[in-house]
């Protein structure tokens, strides 16, 4: 079964949302990435599989930004960014079979 389209783009959006910010040193750039991804996904999701399961993906993105703050202080900021960008990749994929 293909991967929804949503999953590169929800993966592109944490990952590019932080490298905007990080490195041009203007955290609003990466915010402005990381909502563009998330408005985008989250209008497919509803969409395709409905309010519910839309709800549920856009707060476990927006869970995953938040929870990668206080995990970079534990193991890196850009290994909290992997990790949390593979689980809500993960999460994607497997809700929008």
């Amino acid at each position: 079964m293909a991967v929804d389209v949503t999953v590169p783009v929800v993966a592109a959006g944490l990952v590019g949302g932080f490298a905007a910010a990080r490195y041009s040193g203007r955290r609003e750039l990466g915010g402005i990435v990381l909502a563009a991804a998330g408005g985008w996904s989250t209008r497919q999701w509803a969409s395709t599989r409905g309010p519910a399961v839309a709800g549920g993906l856009l707060a476990t993105y927006l869970g995953a930004f938040g929870l990668s703050h206080p995990l970079a202080k534990k193991v890196g900021a850009w290994p909290a960014v992997g990790i949390v960008t593979a689980v809500t990749a993960a999460t994607t994929a497997a809700l929008t079979r």
